[in-house]
């Protein structure tokens, strides 16, 4: 049994509150940053001259396929790290070893994939996506670049998470720094000085991603801080492994790929009731969402390594109070966020947009469409809870329950009535529903914690079992 570092105990010992501001605080950062690749992109794409409301539209449509990108770095990394974290909770650093090594092998693969598949059919994706003819055109400009640059991404963001289950989250938020401000560089050198426009910011999205790459593998090969190695003879692909790996992320992945769905139910609705100018408005809302869901990821992401690896210590009081500290900064958050999108609508749809027309359409929906924000941290808490632990069925069921079971019907039929408003209350209705939903199921869960372990081992309902 391999001993673990002083960053590693101290997950076990130091205060909840200052874990959580050692790890939330530079994931918070690292998140915000993050969003600032396409955040930035869609700033700089909104305002081209004559075209930004048509080449914001073309991003959005993009945006079910940059999500299941997305997916696919979750269902790796976040499967790897949360694997990493509970292992490292039973001093198992050689396990906690080959989890990065094959989780490694998994991106380079499904990388590849993506690369090849996803460029031979782009077209087809992205008119069934909700393209016309007048906005696919942008769309294929942005993510043929994107896609084959995915192995870039998933290097720079899907590893990333298990720098934080290495203990080393300030390591994590540069990362994210380095890359972002990397790309908010490039981004007007190449779309406006080198006159290549959206394409240009698709390039400088995947240089800036490929750098920060190569800074993640440098961490956990060459890099000093690191406690567990990425090592060749750890890239054998172990089924066992492998399977753990992507059954704790298949909660994450699957909600990416639902949110894929929901996209393209809300762009047919969008279309139908408003055009191509009204899937440009929600492209923009989703931006401002952003910026104001990211820290939320980011507390989640600096929880995830205080939760498991006090849940593989069976130190159950420290994972109770973790998880209740987590979902009242969350909610915090929230709420100052939704106070500032009610009073202030046009500053914020204006960062992203100098149509007139598109910017009316935007500041009607934003705030109907995220009038429940303040609510959604018992969500998303909640489903990265059981990520952290690792039981992924009830994180799927969590995550799920708002994106298919009840926002796809809400889009369906709400525009039915009420036309395009009824796209915007979609929003409000799913976000109250599955809190409800949620609320229940973690409030039981968390009540239940630790109480029968006398009778049953904990391990008995953990993904993650012994291997070796």
């Amino acid at each position: 049994m391999a001993a673990v570092s002083k960053d590693q105990e101290e997950l076990g010992t130091m205060s909840i509150g200052k874990l959580l501001v050692k790890f939330s605080i530079p994931a918070i950062i690292g998140m915000v940053v993050n969003m600032l690749y396409n955040v930035v992109d869609r700033m700089y794409i909104g305002n081209i001259p004559d075209i930004g409301g048509l080449a914001i539209t073309g991003v959005g449509i993009t945006m079910p396929v940059t999500s299941i990108i997305t997916g696919i770095g979750m269902l790796v990394g976040i499967g790897t790290s949360a694997s990493i974290s509970i292992v490292l909770g039973q001093k198992r650093k050689d396990l906690a070893s080959k989890y990065l090594g094959n989780g490694f092998i998994c991106i380079i693969i499904a990388s590849i994939l993506v690369a090849i598949f996803g460029n031979i059919f782009a077209h087809s994706i992205l008119a069934f996506f909700g393209g016309s003819e007048q906005t696919i055109p942008f769309a294929l400009a942005y993510i043929r670049p994107l896609m084959i640059g995915t192995i870039c991404n998933l290097c720079a963001f899907g590893l990333n998470h298990s720098i934080n289950s290495d203990g080393s989250p300030q390591v994590a938020m540069f990362t994210m720094i380095i890359g972002a401000i990397i790309n908010i560089v490039l981004d007007p050198i190449f779309i406006f000085v080198f006159k290549l426009g959206i394409k240009g910011a698709a390039y400088a999205t995947v240089i800036s991603q490929f750098i920060a790459g190569c800074w993640v593998i440098y961490y956990f090969t060459k890099g000093k801080k690191s406690i567990i190695k990425l090592q060749s003879s750890n890239f054998k692909l172990d089924s066992s492994i492998v399977k753990k790996i992507l059954m704790i992320g298949s909660a994450p992945f699957c909600m990416q790929v639902a949110g894929s769905a929901v996209q393209v139910v809300a762009n047919k609705a969008l279309m139908t009731h408003g055009g191509d100018l009204a899937i440009g408005a929600m492209a923009v809302i989703t931006s401002v969402c952003s910026i104001f869901i990211m820290p939320i990821f980011g507390l989640n992401q600096g929880a995830q390594p205080i939760i498991g690896y006090n849940y593989g210590a069976k130190k159950y009081d420290r994972v109770k109070k973790t998880y209740i500290y987590g979902l009242l900064s969350c909610t915090v958050i929230l709420l100052l966020s939704s106070v500032f999108i009610q009073l202030f609508p046009q500053k914020a749809i204006g960062m992203f947009n100098n149509d007139s027309e598109l910017t009316r359409i935007a500041v009607e929906g934003i705030r109907v469409y995220l009038f429940a924000l303040p609510l959604i941290g018992i969500q998303m808490t909640a489903s990265n809870y059981y990520q952290a632990i690792g039981k992924p069925k009830k994180s799927m069921i969590i995550g799920l329950s708002r994106q298919v079971l009840i926002l796809i019907p809400a889009f369906i039929i709400l525009p039915m009535i009420y036309e395009l408003k009824g796209v915007w209350l979609a929003g409000p209705v799913a976000d109250t529903i599955a809190v409800i939903i949620s609320g229940i199921i973690i409030f039981l869960e968390i009540k239940a914690l630790g109480k029968d372990e006398s009778k049953k081992g904990i391990e008995e309902e953990s993904v993650v079992e012994e291997v070796i």
